[in-house]
Parts: structure tokens; C-alpha cells; sequence
């Protein structure tokens, strides 16, 4: 099959599902959310880096001792910014899905997140000591562990909350001459009650069971998080999410189910960070972000090298104006420039590299050569520096200059065969 009947069948067939997964409503809301939490996870980012110090114990003298004698006076303040940062993803989360997903309706969102908080607290918090003299909950499930129960409330309260209003379920009518304001509380009340009822319900159900809803929910899907955080699924999201790349279909259409893995195991490993135990996970944001798709999909930044030292004008024109953005990982530039999108010449390296990266990652990190990574800066950090401070391992940018060499001898067999091409196409037309 060549690459221009695939392209009619992924047009077909592909697109379509594609399509339908980008605009998908709960998804669309979900990807939304997750995107909205950028400043949240940047300073959580930021303290995680800033609470990595070495050891007080440790050799070292000046900058080193000062910084960590520093984070040592003020763990209390970084373990109490991770934990409403990070740590709180979930209930963030929740807050953003509701709002989106009211948006799209043309609802407003005040009163259902108003909701969707308190059964998030009633089922996800768990009460430890509910005393006059002070009141004690458990935590740990407001961060990653916790995103799918609160996917389910946020949802559930949305849909339900739409729902009955749009159909005027129980509206308590008033007189024209009531604020609208006060007429929309009133309207909400029944709806509000229902939510509630459900809430409660359920609380009820786990408080005789013995659990809670995260921890049901947790136990029962462990095996297939486990699966989601393994050098086998690393390679097949890899590999799909570059085909859609490779057919100009963007990646956002799968984000809606990629961002919760990514970001959950983020999260954990975060809290498990701050609390000084073993990170568990190697599959989140930061790891896609700089060691899988170094320069953008595609893991051009090694092509743009290459391009910048082409014999064609063409491509070393592409090269320098694509190098900077793909530096800053950011790689359309050159997937639309070049093109990469539907080009057969550069269709295996397109995929392989990224595969490459992500594989060659993840069992250093299995092995223990590298450390895992813990805090999300930003998606522009360049890798090279993303790299090291999202794990504070001095050998992970190390690994990133081997793994870009890698791309450009992948890329570069496939990058000579095209500026053959073009360098005689270029100098038919100087002979012209």
C-alpha cells in the first residue's frame, strides 16, 4: 500500500473517528480542563524543583549548603504548596470539566461547581476526625490517584445539572419583578437537591462498605494503570500518536485520554517527591514533553540541524527558519515546511525517532540510570533543560544530546535522499 492510498483511508476512516474524538463534548471538556491547569502545575513545578536541594549532610560549601539549609527551614511551606498544587490536581480538575462542560451548553457554571466541589469533597476526602475541638480528613486521593473518581463526579454533575435544567425539572417560578439572579438560585434548587440525594447516597454506600469511592475505583483499575505505564504502551502511543501527526491530524484528538495518564502519574510522583518516598511512575507530561518528542513530534530538532546544512536552498531555508521553535519544541514549522505531513521519504524516521527516544528513555529510568521525573515547567522548555529539572538528574540532559545525535542519524540517510531531489530540481531551474 503506498502513502497516497493510506492517505484516502485515513481520510476515510480515520479522520472521522479522529473528528469525533476532538469535539466529543466530555473529551473536548476534559482536554479543556487539563490545559487550564497550566499555571497551577507550572508553580507546583517550580516549588517541586526548588525543594530538591541535596542533603545538608552532603558534601558541598556555599550556593549548595545555603540552598539546602534553606529548603530544610521552610518544608513545611513546599510541602503545603505541593500539596494545593499538584496534589490537588483532581479537585481542579473536577472544577474545570464542570465549567467546560456547562459552557458548551450555555449554562452557568457557578451553582454546578458549586455542586460537583461538594461531592467531590464528600466522596473523595476521607474523614478521619470530625471533632469540636478540630476536624482531621485524609488527603491523598486530591492528586493523581484521584482524577478518574473525579472525572466521574464532574461529569455526573454536569450532565445531570444541564440536564434538568434546560427541561425546567422542579423550577420554582417567581414573579418577574425577582432579580434574575435570585430567580436562577431558585431554579436550581430541586436540581441542586438531586445532586445532593445522589451524593450522599453514595457516601453512604462506601461508609458501610468499609471504603471509599477512590479507593473502590483505584483497586479495581490498578492492573490497567499498570499497563498504561510500561515500555509497551509508551511504543504504541508513540506510534499513534505520530501517525495521526504524519496525516495532519493533530494530536489534540487524543489528548482528551492521554492528558489524565500523563498528568495522574504526574501528580503521584509529585506527592511521593515531596514526601521523600520512590517516584512509581515513568509516563507523564514531562517525560512525553522532553525526552519522547524532542523538538516537537517528530523529534525534529535533530532534522532542523541537518537542514541548516543542506545543499538545497529550500531546506536550509526551512532549517533556520524551523531550528529556533523546534529548540523550544515546537515543531509545525517544519511538519508544514518541509513538509513532513504525507511525505513518503521522511515517513519511517517520523515515526522512529520519537519510538526510539521514549524506549531508550523509559528503561534508563526503569533501570535506575536516570532518575524519573517529578515537576512540569513548561511544554516550550527547551528539552535539554527540561530534561534535568524535571528530574534534577544531572545525566537526563546528558541523555537528551545522545538521544538528539541518534534522531539526526536516524533522519539523516532519509534527509540526503530528499535534498538530492530538490538540490537537482533547484539547479534544473537555475539552468532554465
Amino acid at each position: 500500500m503506498n502513502i497516497q492510498s493510506m492517505s484516502v483511508s485515513m481520510e476515510k476512516y480515520v479522520m472521522p473517528l479522529a473528528n469525533k474524538l476532538g469535539n466529543e463534548i466530555h473529551l473536548r471538556a476534559i482536554r479543556d480542563a487539563f490545559m487550564s491547569l497550566l499555571p497551577i502545575t507550572f508553580t507546583g513545578g517550580i516549588a517541586a524543583v526548588l525543594s530538591s536541594a541535596p542533603s545538608v549532610d552532603a558534601a558541598g560549601t556555599g550556593i549548595t549548603l545555603a540552598w539546602a539549609r534553606f529548603v530544610e527551614s521552610n518544608s513545611m511551606i513546599f510541602s503545603w504548596i505541593n500539596a494545593l498544587t499538584l496534589g490537588a490536581m483532581s479537585l481542579y480538575i473536577c472544577i474545570g470539566i464542570i465549567h467546560f462542560l456547562c459552557k458548551s451548553r450555555k449554562i452557568e457554571s457557578f451553582l454546578p461547581i458549586l455542586l460537583g466541589v461538594c461531592g467531590f469533597l464528600m466522596l473523595i476526602v476521607e474523614p478521619m476526625s470530625l471533632g469540636w475541638d478540630g476536624k482531621m480528613a485524609e488527603l491523598s486521593y486530591m492528586d493523581g490517584k484521584g482524577l478518574i473518581p473525579a472525572m466521574f463526579i464532574s461529569i455526573l454533575t454536569a450532565d445531570l445539572y444541564c440536564y434538568m435544567r434546560k427541561r425546567d425539572f422542579g423550577k420554582i417560578s417567581l414573579p418577574d419583578t425577582v432579580p434574575a439572579s435570585l430567580s436562577d438560585v431558585f431554579a436550581s434548587i430541586v436540581p441542586g437537591a438531586v445532586l445532593m440525594v445522589i451524593y450522599i447516597a453514595l457516601y453512604a454506600i462506601m461508609n458501610k462498605a468499609g471504603t471509599t469511592l477512590p479507593k473502590l475505583i483505584y483497586n479495581a483499575i490498578s492492573p490497567s494503570l499498570t499497563a498504561a505505564d510500561s515500555v509497551g504502551f509508551t511504543i504504541i502511543i508513540t506510534l499513534m500518536v505520530h501517525i495521526f501527526w504524519f496525516f495532519g491530524i493533530h494530536d489534540a484528538a487524543l489528548s482528551g485520554v492521554l492528558a489524565p495518564i500523563r498528568d495522574g502519574n504526574l501528580s503521584i510522583n509529585a506527592a511521593a517527591h515531596a514526601a521523600g518516598q520512590a517516584l512509581p511512575s515513568i509516563f507523564t507530561t514531562p517525560f512525553w514533553v522532553y525526552f519522547v518528542v524532542i523538538g516537537g513530534c517528530g523529534s525534529v530538532l535533530a532534522l532542523t540541524a541537518l537542514l541548516c546544512f543542506s545543499k538545497s536552498k529550500q531546506l536550509k531555508t526551512i532549517g533556520r527558519l524551523g531550528i529556533v521553535p523546534a529548540f523550544f519544541n515546537i515543531s509545525e514549522p517544519v511538519i508544514f515546511g518541509l513538509p513532513l505531513m504525507l511525505n513518503p521519504v521522511f515517513f519511517v524516521p517520523f515515526l522512529l525517532t520519537s519510538v526510539i527516544n521514549g524506549t531508550a528513555a523509559y528503561l534508563t529510568m526503569q533501570v535506575g540510570l536516570i532518575g524519573k521525573s517529578f515537576a512540569m515547567l513548561s511544554w516550550q522548555m527547551p528539552s535539554v533543560i527540561g530534561a534535568f529539572f524535571s528530574t534534577m538528574d544531572w545525566k537526563a540532559p546528558l541523555l537528551i544530546l545522545v538521544l538528539i545525535v541518534v534522531d539526526g542519524l536516524v533522519y539523516f540517510p532519509f534527509f540526503k535522499i530528499y535534498e538530492k531531489n530538490l538540490v537537482k530540481l533547484e539547479s534544473g531551474e537555475e539552468d532554465i
